[in-house]
């Protein structure tokens, strides 16, 4: 829709408090106010939007809208009695009163314009249970209002652990058919709670746009099964997205070997490196075994792997300055949410043909990195360009007089980081610093070094010079401890050596620390008069190496990941029958023949070693 401020919102809610925080949501979101019309009331008893609250009888007419999104309160109590005839239920029946999810899901499908579609979340019980629920399942069915069923993880909406579906619902649609999807294995962990990533979104939107069928996560179900199914609806009757259980072959368990039927489980890799599998695995009916030494080795440098590294790459070599030119060069003029879905297609666009590889990660890495291109592009289109050569007073919370205040810590970039600017502008400064900084972190260990290599003796001879823990030195005291040990030089020569290798240490310390200290704030500065004195050509550059950088290496690093993994799993096949039964069986015997040797050379009492001899006769010594 071009203009979105033309959307009304109509919105109820029971509680006070989350009635409240609907509105604000909306305007924190940019609706404008005058669009927005919500009430505080309940949604079941009294049917809204219905009536202007002005003039309740004279405007008492249905309002049907485009879309519906609702997330009512699971399982909630409600009082049916009396609404056989409500307008919202008497086509379909009435939820039993101690739960009331389908009378919500019946209210919003009853304001839902012919041409609308409505998700509603809800728990998973109202796919399965029978009584009224199966009834109204089963018409809904029947009336083709269900159009999608999507399973999300659990824990994913504070303050309720359970796992929910999303119910897509149409009031009409051309198809009969459901499209059912297990998204339950999609998500992130954060804290507590788990969360939808954006590629987990964009997986089930495009999964739903498509109607798509995909191994172990969606199928689309005709009507006909489900009527076989008794219109029972639970996902895993129709998507198992359930991992396969690992097995194990008998006879390679006992005689060794990689059963050929395993090495099936790669064949989408087989199909794209078709020299591979020969040059890893002998030839055989059923079983083969491991023809190289080197398993990794051999994968990365096979011919078609190789061919394949090389198209994957040539298919994203100008990625970097595609997006240089989308976001950089129309910095001031583009649509943010737009040019993010115009760059979003674009990269499903370059994956297509691209097998092995899920193009979906590299929307995640897309989709991470936009938020922050986002917000840079707000403050160039509302400051100009000028606003990357513009950097900010850091301020930070302190203590002062013992209360917390806001002070002054140096400054930062407005857009460009610090240390982006530094890294990139002024490498070699940088590298000093990083070399001083190596230096200084290397002391403590030489310091360990020096007390590892003193006897007990010696900790006692210099103990002036060391703290009470004897695990570092007493530096003020080692002066006055060499001048006394050189009373007797001859034997206190190594002992002297290591105290003045502690004091150079120290001294070594002291220096680094200052210099340091005088190049930090010295490159803090110039990074500062680096960034406002910036070319058009500098900016140009950070901005490349700050929003698509990091998309370039990650787009790209999938293939080697793939590849990694790919290593991994035929590893891990080659040594799972590497050692039959037969080899664990001649170990053991060689262990205990080596135990009952052992056991043989001890002495001990009577009593003892009649327990050895018993012993022996165990393990058949």
């Amino acid at each position: 829709m071009e203009n979105e401020n033309s959307i009304r919102y109509y919105a109820q809610e029971l509680k006070s408090n989350t009635y409240n925080l609907t509105r604000m949501n909306l305007v924190m979101r940019g609706i404008l106010p005058d669009n927005i019309l919500t009430r505080n009331g309940d949604t079941l008893e009294e049917d809204w939007p219905y009536f202007d609250e002005a003039d309740p009888v004279g405007t008492y007419e249905p309002l049907y809208v485009d879309a519906v999104v609702s997330n009512p309160p699971y399982s909630q109590r409600w009082e049916p009695a009396g609404k056989e005839s409500d307008p919202r239920y008497s086509r379909y029946g009435l939820a039993p009163k101690s739960k009331a999810d389908y009378a919500f899901l019946l209210h919003d499908l009853y304001h839902l314009k012919p041409g609308g579609i409505m998700t509603i979340v809800l728990p998973h019980g109202v796919l399965f249970r029978g009584g009224e629920k199966g009834q109204i399942r089963k018409n809904l069915i029947e009336q083709n209002n269900i159009d999608a069923i999507i399973g999300l993880p659990a824990n994913i909406f504070f303050g309720t652990g359970i796992p929910t579906i999303i119910m897509v619902l149409r009031q009409k649609r051309e198809n009969d058919d459901v499209l059912i999807i297990d998204a339950s294995k999609g998500f992130a962990k954060e804290g507590k709670n788990n969360k939808l990533r954006a590629s987990d979104i964009r997986r089930i939107v495009d999964t739903v746009k498509g109607r798509l069928t995909q191994d172990k996560y969606s199928r689309v179900v005709t009507r006909e099964e489900i009527r076989n199914n008794d219109y029972n609806l639970n996902i895993p009757r129709y998507v198992d997205s359930s991992e396969k259980a690992e097995s194990y072959d008998i006879y390679a368990t006992m005689f060794g070997g990689i059963p050929v039927a395993e090495l099936a489980d790669f064949d989408a890799y087989w199909n794209v490196f078709p020299s591979l599998k020969e040059e890893l695995f002998t030839t055989g009916d059923e079983y083969v075994s491991v023809s190289t030494e080197d398993i990794k080795k051999t994968i990365l440098d096979n011919k078609d792997v190789q061919n394949f590294l090389a198209q994957f790459r040539n298919r994203f070599a100008d990625l970097g300055e595609s997006l240089d030119r989308e976001l950089i060069d129309d910095a001031m003029s583009l649509s943010i949410p737009r040019k993010e879905e115009s760059l979003a297609t674009e990269l499903f666009k370059r994956f297509t043909g691209i097998p092995l590889l899920d193009p979906y990660q590299a929307y995640e890495i897309f989709e991470e990195q936009y938020g922050a291109i986002a917000g840079d592009l707000e403050l160039i289109q509302a400051e100009g360009m000028e606003a990357v050569r513009t950097v900010d007073p850091n301020m930070v919370i302190k203590k002062k007089n013992g209360k917390d205040a806001e002070v002054q810590d140096g400054w930062k970039g407005h857009i460009l980081d610090f240390d982006l600017v530094q890294r990139v502008c002024l490498a070699e400064q940088l590298d000093s610093l990083t070399q001083k900084s190596n230096e200084l972190s290397e002391i403590p260990g030489s310091y360990e070094e020096l007390l590892e290599s003193l006897s007990e003796d010696d900790k006692e001879t210099i103990s002036e010079a060391l703290n009470d823990a004897n695990d570092a030195f007493v530096v003020k005291n080692i002066k006055s401890v060499i001048a006394e040990l050189k009373k007797d030089e001859a034997d206190n020569k190594e002992l002297i050596k290591t105290l003045k290798s502690a004091q150079s240490l120290n001294d070594k310390e002291k220096k680094l620390k200052n210099q340091i200290k005088t190049e930090e704030t010295d490159l803090h500065l110039l990074t500062k008069e680096t960034i406002e004195s910036l070319s058009d050509a500098a900016v140009r550059e950070l901005l490349h190496e700050k929003w698509a950088k990091p998309i370039v290496d990650g787009t790209l690093a999938l293939a080697d990941a793939m590849l990694n993994d790919f290593t991994n799993r035929i590893e891990t096949l080659s040594k799972k029958y590497a050692e039959t039964m037969s080899d664990i069986e001649e170990e053991i015997r060689k262990t205990e023949k080596e135990l009952s040797a052992m056991l043989s050379e001890l002495t001990g009492s009577e009593a003892d070693m009649a327990g050895i001899r018993e012993l022996q006769k165990l393990i058949g010594g």
